[in-house]
This record gives structure tokens, sequence and C-alpha cells, in this order.
């Protein structure tokens, strides 16, 4: 048996049970394949991650990612919290400004700023306007009329998302899903606050799978989602989203477009320190 450190934290936020939960594994190597699938499955988070020395010369660490059912190649929220639990369990990386992470999809460059950190927005592998059959199969599973859509896209930078935008973030707040017609697929829907609100944008993120579910906040989604706001003239380059209301949490998004890349940044908070053995 090993014992190993393990913290567990929130993301996206900067406090305590508002932003998105994380377990993380340090030093992970001799966990097994079957071990962190099985741990992933036991701490029932929507995702766990295991800190492992880098195999390309060019990382500061490695670090797997598993949910509950399958491991991920790249995730939003994990990266941001991963950063955060290697750093602060005395990780180094080779630049001051900057922590290169290695994971099954390849380098991610992670920026240290402040109290904050942003990873990289990776390219997206699929975009365009959605399909008419499909944008129809998520206006009824949403309860809503063609028209109230005022734009839509494929924003798939791995994990297969597709995404509406609404007229505001009252009416993104306003939906109520009907899980069993959104099964198969994975859908962002953004709006825009009024002024005044300590964010520009309001997002959800809707999954079909199983018996259909909410995530709290995801930074895949809101990577992609920025690289279609911004190009399309939609959002400034840069600006703040929020995610998570209708759980009843307050996660916040910090995006900004630089030199043409997208980084999504935010908060991480220790919850939980404590060793695991298995």
């Amino acid at each position: 048996m090993s014992t190993l450190r393990f913290t567990q934290l929130d993301v996206f936020s900067d406090t305590a049970l508002l932003g998105n939960p994380l377990a993380v594994v340090h030093d992970a190597d001799a966990l097994t394949d079957a071990q962190m699938a099985a741990f992933a499955r036991w701490t029932n988070l929507s995702e766990t991650t295991f800190l492992l020395p880098p195999t390309d010369p060019a990382a500061d660490y490695r670090v797997r990612i598993f949910t509950p059912q399958r491991e991920l190649p790249f995730a939003g929220h994990p990266t941001l919290g991963s950063c955060h639990a290697w750093l602060a369990a005395g990780g180094r990386a080779r630049a001051a400004a900057e922590v290169v992470q290695q994971c099954s999809a390849g380098l991610i460059r992670v920026r240290r700023g402040g109290a904050r950190l942003a990873f990289a927005a990776p390219p997206c592998v699929r975009s365009g306007p959605l399909e008419d059959e499909l944008l129809a199969r998520i206006a009824a599973a949403l309860g809503l009329r063609r028209e109230e859509v005022v734009d839509h896209q494929w924003v798939d930078n791995g994990p297969g998302w597709s995404a509406i935008r609404l007229a505001s973030a009252d009416a993104v707040l306003a939906l109520r899903p009907d899980w069993p017609a959104l099964k198969g697929i994975k859908l962002g829907v953004v709006g825009a606050h009024a002024p005044g609100h300590d964010a520009q944008f309001e997002v959800r993120a809707l999954i079909g799978e199983g018996p259909g579910y909410e995530d709290p906040v995801t930074g895949s989604l809101n990577a992609s989602l920025a690289q279609w706001l911004i190009a399309s003239g939609a959002a400034p380059e840069r600006y703040v989203a929020a995610q998570g209301s209708c759980l009843q949490r307050r996660g916040r998004l910090f995006i900004e477009r630089v030199d043409g890349q997208v980084w999504v940044g935010g908060h991480s908070v220790d919850c939980i320190h404590g060793e695991l053995t298995l």
C-alpha cells in the first residue's frame, strides 16, 4: 500500500464551497491505472487528478485527469486546480511567470499572475454553425422558440461542446432543461448581463450524459465560448463570466485575449488537506 498526499480544492472561486471542487493526488507514480480510475469513482467529483513527474523535458509536471467514468485528455478546472496544488506543495517551475503542464492533450501553458492562474485556451477541433436538426432539438429541450436563439456555434475543443447565445443573462438563468431531450448533447448557453453586474456574461453548461446534469463552473467550455464570442464581436477582448448561479455557486472566470491567444483565469482555494492510503 502507498500513502500519498491529497488535496481537495475549489476552482474558479476565491471562497470555499462556491466554485467547482477538484480532488488532487500528489506524487501518484505508485498508483496503477485501475487504482486511479477507482479512486475517481469513489470521490465521485466531476474530475480527480493525479500529479506525476513529466516525461516531456519542456514540462514542469504531468497530470492525468479522471472523471468517475473515464480519463480525459484535458479539462479546464482540473488544469488550474492541479497547477495550484502543485505549486502549493512546493513545485518549482522553470519560468517565473509561467508553468507548463503535460497532459494527454499535450503541453498546456499556465500563466501566473497575482492570486490567479490562467490557462491558454486550446484551439477548437470543430466550429461553425449548428445543424438545423440539432438546433431544433436544443430549442425544444430548453423550451425556447427558434427566434430566441440569438446565435449558435460548435465550440468543440475536445469534449464536444455546442453552444447557443440568448438575449440576456436572465434568459439563461430562467432555463429549465428537459434532461432526457438533451441526451447525447453537451451544451453551453451564454447571455449578457445588464450593465452594473460584476460579470459581463452568464454561462451554463448542460450535459446530457446519464440522467443529465449541470456542471458548476467549466473551464474548457468558457475557453471555446470566449474564442467564439470575441471573434464574432459579441464580447470584448477582456471580460468576466459568471457560472454556477443556478447551483448556488459563484464561479467567476477571467477571460482575456492577448496577441490572439485567449487565456482563461480564476482563483483556487484549498478546502481539504490529508493523506490517501491505497
